[in-house]
């Protein structure tokens, strides 16, 4: 794996009064945001700005204004950390930008780091963002993984809990108002996150995942789409898969389940 992609948080702090560095933090409340945040930071909540109200995922161009708000240019390096870091990621690898990071591990590894939070909110100057290119391969929304349903060169991967594979829960937390049909994509292999990260949240060294895949007969010639909730455990999956094991095609269905589950029209089964 290119370990450049990776940052500890020293790098971030000898980078933090560099103009072309972006620091985004990801995550799916802004409340730890705003109690402290790596001093220059931006918000990116993944609920409020990477999605619609109804679970539905941002397009590219919606992606892109984001971009904009936040300061962020062709030619800037993203640095993500956070709860969604890995979403946040590949979303930025689908756009085809070249420069991207991730600060490894959880946001409290600053602290711990003895880097100082803050709690000032930066209003960062909005430029245009210009998409260099694009891997839209990386990326397959609702329709798509309709067709890819049954198809033998395509492995669907829940990552999601057990819970949450067999139906006992929509939601991660157990939550059940507003949530839609609980359950799985027909035909997925289960391969829960945690075979793929620490227990602080940071990725392993990759051989729990690696064994999983082999025993379902997950074999890297095959395309693998990943999905969880909201996309963002699927994200981190999907790195792992494709910096870490090597696998050439591997995609995340960025819906995932709270757009797949909130369909009326869609298979499902538990």
């Amino acid at each position: 794996m290119d370990r450049g992609i990776q940052v500890d948080p020293d790098w971030v702090a000898r980078h933090l009064d560099d103009p072309m560095v972006r620091l985004v933090e990801v995550n799916v409340s802004p409340v730890a945001y705003r109690e402290g945040h790596i001093p220059g930071a931006v918000l990116w909540d993944a609920y409020r700005d990477l999605r619609h109200p109804d679970h539905t995922p941002i397009d590219p161009d919606e992606l892109d204004a984001v971009l904009s708000r936040s300061g962020v240019t062709a030619e800037s390096t993203v640095v993500f950390y956070g709860y969604a870091a890995y979403l946040g990621f590949w979303l930025m690898d689908r756009h085809g930008h070249e420069r991207i990071r991730v600060m490894e591990g959880p946001r409290e590894r600053w602290e711990d780091a003895r880097h100082p939070w803050s709690a000032e909110v930066p209003e960062p100057e909005s430029s245009p963002y210009q998409r260099q290119g694009e891997q839209p391969e990386l990326v397959v929304g609702l329709e798509e993984v309709r067709e890819m349903v049954g198809n033998p060169e395509t492995v669907l991967m829940d990552v999601r809990s057990v819970e949450e594979f067999s139906g006992e829960r929509f939601w991660p937390s157990g939550a059940s108002e507003g949530a839609g049909r609980p359950g799985h994509l027909p035909g997925a292999v289960h391969v829960p996150v945690e075979l793929a990260r620490q227990q602080d949240g940071s990725l392993a060294d990759g051989e729990a995942l690696r064994r999983a895949c082999e025993e379902l007969g997950v074999e890297p010639g095959r395309r693998v789409v990943v999905y969880c909730t909201i996309g963002n455990r699927a994200s981190q999956v999907g790195f792992a898969l494709k910096h870490q094991l090597g696998y050439p095609d591997v995609a995340v269905y960025y819906g995932s389940w709270s757009e797949w589950g909130s369909s009326a029209e869609t298979p499902v089964e538990t």
